[in-house]
């Protein structure tokens, strides 16, 4: 469950963003993913609620944005779309191909609540 070591380095980095933003909560964690890191959804909210508690990030809303995986063909150039398992060329056949995306992690953005100001 490679989930939770991926989980717990976002919060590593969102946490400590927000206590210097001033946040007396996290409230959203938007982030990116590639199908080719093989991130199975449920489980990786459930690492997130899991390693939530008791943070500033506790309760918060995770939203996946899930990136289909496209490639180049190294022979004939032509770009496509494909499921993780078949990337060979439908132009050409060739199995040279490159993956332009599909293997990202980025955290895209991450709501918070700021104390009022009076």
């Amino acid at each position: 469950m490679h989930e939770m070591g991926l989980v717990a380095g976002i919060l590593e980095s969102v946490i400590p963003a927000a206590k210097d933003a001033g946040a007396e909560r996290i409230t959203k964690v938007s982030l990116s993913v590639g199908e080719m890191t093989e991130v199975i959804e449920d489980v990786m909210v459930f690492a997130f609620e899991a390693l939530t508690e008791g943070t500033l990030a506790e309760g918060a809303e995770l939203d996946l944005h899930i990136i289909k995986p496209h490639s180049i063909c190294l022979e004939c150039g032509a770009e496509f779309d494909h499921d993780r398992l078949h990337v060979k060329c439908p132009n050409c056949d060739s199995a040279f191909t490159e993956l332009i995306r599909g293997k990202e992690l980025q955290v895209d953005s991450i709501e918070v609540d700021l104390p009022d100001e009076e």
